[in-house]
């Protein structure tokens, strides 16, 4: 799952980079108004976390014109700002969720990965999809007859995208887009090179392929090859 974080507070947002690196997430980087706008907008991305008090352009202005132009990628604001007004500016401005500073890295993955759920249609704290459950915190993957299955950091970006959208077609440049962050330079082929390995860890019959178009992971897998 790619986010977009805007945050000028560069120590804060290194930290929050390598925080959601490691729990599994490519990252974009924004340290202003300006340029988060710009980002937001162009790049398909499955969530965003916003600060308020930023140079260039304030966060709530930011906000709005995303909403404004149809972006609907979930919105995460952090602020220092406590007034419950300016909580309530957020929500009304499309914000989904609203975390002050300081906060615990814990509580904003929570909710970061609830507001993902959400989006998908996976509300449940667990993503289980076919038989299959994905343990987002260990990053393994569960199969039916619960043995656990050791997953590298692409590895489970790339299986977390496929289980929140099971039944769909997804191109390889989609995954590309959604798998990696944008200082990443991934080969043409790479997509290719992943899946396989997914495919000997959970089961071929997890991850078809639609030729010409991409892969589909089913809800309801057929039953594995004798």
């Amino acid at each position: 799952m790619r986010l977009l974080l805007v945050e000028d507070d560069r120590d804060l947002a290194d930290g929050l980079k390598a925080d959601l690196g490691a729990a599994g997430f490519a990252v974009d980087y924004a340290a202003n108004g300006i340029d988060g706008a710009f980002l937001g907008a162009d790049a398909p991305y499955d969530l965003i976390v916003l600060d308020l008090g930023l140079p260039g352009r304030p966060g709530l202005e930011v906000l709005r014109e995303w909403r404004g132009r149809g972006v609907h990628t979930p919105v995460l604001i952090l602020t220092a700002r406590d007034a419950w007004h300016e909580r309530v500016d957020g929500l009304k401005a499309g914000a989904d969720d609203y975390l002050g500073k300081p906060f615990h890295t814990e509580e904003l993955l929570a909710r970061i990965q609830a507001l993902v759920r959400r989006a998908a249609g996976n509300p449940a704290p667990m993503l289980s999809v076919g038989g299959l459950t994905l343990d987002e915190d260990r990053q393994c993957a569960r199969l039916p007859d619960s043995t656990e299955v050791e997953l590298t950091g692409t590895e489970f970006r790339l299986l977390r995208y496929f289980m929140h959208n099971p039944d769909k077609v997804l191109s390889k440049d989609r995954l590309t887009e959604h798998v990696y962050d944008q200082e990443a330079e991934p080969g043409s082929n790479l997509i290719e090179v992943y899946v396989r390995r997914l495919r000997e860890k959970i089961g071929r019959e997890r991850v078809q392929t639609q030729r010409g178009q991409g892969y589909v992971f089913p809800s309801r897998p057929p039953p594995a090859p004798v």
